[in-house]
This record gives C-alpha cells, structure tokens and sequence, in this order.
C-alpha cells in the first residue's frame, strides 16, 4: 500500500490479527535518527486473567442458570505494541472479542467491564498499572453472536530499571467485580475566558 494513507489503529490491529506486521505508530523516525535505537523495546506479553476469560450477564433477580442468561462475552485475538518515550513505556493494546446473546437476552446494549493490568511477575507479583475500560456493545435484532474490537491506546508507566521489563505482563480479563457508575450530570463545563487573543 501506499505510505501516504495512514490505515486508523483499527485497521492496523486488524492487520495484526491477521498476522501480517503493520505499525501501530506511524510516523515512527526513521532508524538512524537519534532516539530510534531506544524505542526498540521487548514488548510484555497479553495474557488473558485466568478466571476472567468470560463475562456473563443473568437475567435480573434470577438465579445464575444456563436459561437465565442474557448474554456472554469472551476474548478472541490480541495485540499489542511497545513504543519508549523518554522513560515512560507505552503499550497499546488490540482486544477482539464476542458477544453471545443467551435463552434470556434481548437485542440492546450490552456493557462489558474489561480490565486491563500491567504486572511484574515474581516471586511476589507487582501491579505497575491497572485500568478499567467499560465496552458497549450493540446487540442488533436477530444477531446473536456480536464480534467487537477494543483498542487501549495508553498503559504507560516509568521504564524499569535493568532487564525488569523481562518479566512484565500485559493481563486483561472482564472484572466481574467492576460496578458502573451511573452517568452523572456533569456540570456544564464553562468555555474558557476568550481573553487570549490570536495575535
């Protein structure tokens, strides 16, 4: 393909999945140039959490049966991709993954609770970062198995020192635990004072 049309970073991790080596930074310099030796880093593996490889979502005040329940979701292909800025590390992260709508779902919005977590692996494992991302999903009528693709631009923590980054793990898994939070008004943000004239 031409260089020219920069693919979005949804195309880019759909070239990922499908195997094929694509950039998720473009404008990378060029190597040569002074700090491009730097960004060449091992990127951390993405594991799945054990124990939260699904997210299943019951029917309302019912017990948790096969019959009761309105829809799944699980993880299908991951990326990601490492880039040094300085001392800070940022990894994007690609996630595909499905919904499976159950006996007792419905077509609407579907919200998935994904937990994304960098971990130094040892003998005491250490959390460097963890952040929750809330994925909507739309479940059309008649479609009972939707496919989605979800996309962490920034887990970015300080470079370690020494080989440390070795044993840094990217975990997601969907976190059960995870509670929305209802939409609350915000206050109309005022715009700033236009005092800044374009001089």
């Amino acid at each position: 393909g031409s260089a020219s049309s920069s693919p979005s970073f949804g195309d880019r991790v759909s070239n990922l999945f499908i195997g094929k080596p694509a950039p998720l930074w473009p404008n990378q310099k060029p190597p040569g140039e002074a700090g491009a030796a730097a960004q060449e880093i091992d990127c951390p593996t993405v594991e799945i959490r054990p124990g939260a490889s699904t997210f299943a979502v019951s029917a309302p005040g019912s017990d948790a049966s096969a019959l009761n329940l309105r829809y799944q979701a699980s993880f299908g292909q991951t990326a990601r991709e490492c880039k040094l800025t300085g001392t800070s590390v940022t990894i994007k992260v690609g996630i595909e993954g499905r919904v499976v709508l159950g006996p007792a779902g419905a077509p609407g919005q579907a919200e998935i609770p994904i937990r994304y977590a960098v971990v130094q692996e040892g003998p005491e494992p250490k959390t460097i970062l963890t952040k929750l991302h809330w994925q909507s999903v739309t479940i059309p009528p008649g479609e009972v198995n939707v496919p989605f693709t979800q996309i962490e631009e920034e887990l970015t923590f300080q470079m370690p020192r020494g080989d440390a980054l070795d044993a840094y793990v990217v975990y997601i898994g969907y976190d059960r635990a995870a509670v929305k939070e209802p939409e609350k008004k915000k206050p109309v943000k005022k715009p700033a004072p236009v005092a800044r004239r374009a001089n």
